[in-house]
């Protein structure tokens, strides 16, 4: 019997996550971290810097870029804007925020977060605690992760190889056999990676070569049938490559687990230790630039030792890889 889909939420320590799970596996994650500055649709006070420049009145004073300014407007002007797309990390650069000027006489409010999100769709929401059955591993979380991590997701007759620049987010497909049959399970994978991890912006599929026009249409049809709507894309040409675009508001799951290691085990390890049997001291075993990641937030050690009614114990090891161990 299948059961309905379903978010599973969980206020994690420095990152919340969610997914959204039907017949027992996951179709798309989220993760939304505490230091990931304002979320889209936050109205917040900022500074006109330089044109096309603001500086946002946020903890950081992170700068944003701003369009359409009335004119003439002058440097060190007061204004009230709306986030419209959250800062984003790529490789090698960081993008800033994306901000327009909101509608007059509104007052700084925080962005719909996370939890506030996946309400608002129209599947329920189970919010899960670190004393329940681990429901988001037993969906496959730490897999999700993997793959991202990897940049590699198997399906059957093949693999996606997924890589994101800063131009877009290419996804490769291989494998051997019938290249029909293995373009159409590419798309069928490759939409899944798409929507699992929120992908935006523009995004290229390399299929294997296709012999015949009807073959690159029927494969066309395919991504129309799996990937939800809104995107646009372009036909697959007679290299095998398609393009598609996608709205990006915010980063990808993508973006956020591989361009930001360090608070990526961080999360992990916090997770792991919610979760730690024992009593007495809770010991959290990790490399270097995690420990000073997470004693950089004081806060979250905090909150560790409330929920775990346990002090904890925060330990350097320059020969620990990954996120470590909490024991």
């Amino acid at each position: 019997m299948c059961r309905l889909a379903e978010w599973l939420y969980e206020a994690g320590i420095g990152e919340a996550r969610a997914a959204l799970v039907e017949d027992g596996e996951i179709v798309e994650a989220r993760i939304e971290r505490d230091d990931e500055g304002p979320l889209v649709g936050a109205i917040v006070s900022a500074r006109l810097v330089e044109s096309g420049k603001v500086m946002l009145d946020v903890p950081g004073q992170p700068v944003a870029t701003i369009a359409a300014l009335p004119s003439p407007i002058s440097l060190g002007t007061r204004l009230i804007v709306e986030i419209t797309r959250m800062a984003l990390r790529e490789r090698g650069r960081d993008k800033p925020a994306r901000v327009r000027l909101a509608t007059e006489g509104s007052s700084p409010v925080a962005g719909p977060d996370l939890r506030a999100r996946i309400a608002a769709t129209e599947f329920p929401v189970v919010d899960l605690r670190p004393t329940d059955p681990d429901r988001l591993e037993e969906a496959g979380w730490s897999e999700v992760i993997d793959h991202v991590r990897a940049g590699h997701w198997p399906f059957a007759g093949g693999a996606l190889w997924v890589d994101t620049t800063p131009a877009m987010t290419l996804i490769d497909i291989d494998g051997e056999g019938d290249a029909l049959a293995l373009a159409k399970a590419g798309a069928a994978a490759a939409a899944h990676v798409i929507r699992c991890c929120d992908v935006g912006g523009s995004i290229g599929i390399d299929f294997p070569s296709l012999r015949t026009r009807a073959e690159r249409l029927a494969v066309d049809a395919l991504i129309d049938e799996i990937l939800p709507q809104p995107f646009e894309r372009t036909a697959t040409n007679g290299f095998g490559l398609l393009q598609i675009i996608r709205r990006r508001e915010r980063p990808s799951l993508i973006e956020q687990v591989r361009f930001d290691a360090t608070a990526t085990d961080a999360a992990l390890l916090l997770r792991q230790a919610e979760r730690a049997a024992g009593t007495g001291v809770l010991r959290l075993t990790v490399r270097p630039a995690v420990a000073d990641h997470i004693a950089a937030h004081p806060a979250w050690t905090h909150m560790l030792q409330t929920r775990t009614g346990r002090p904890v114990e925060l330990i350097a090891d320059a020969a620990i890889k990954g996120s470590g161990h909490a024991q």
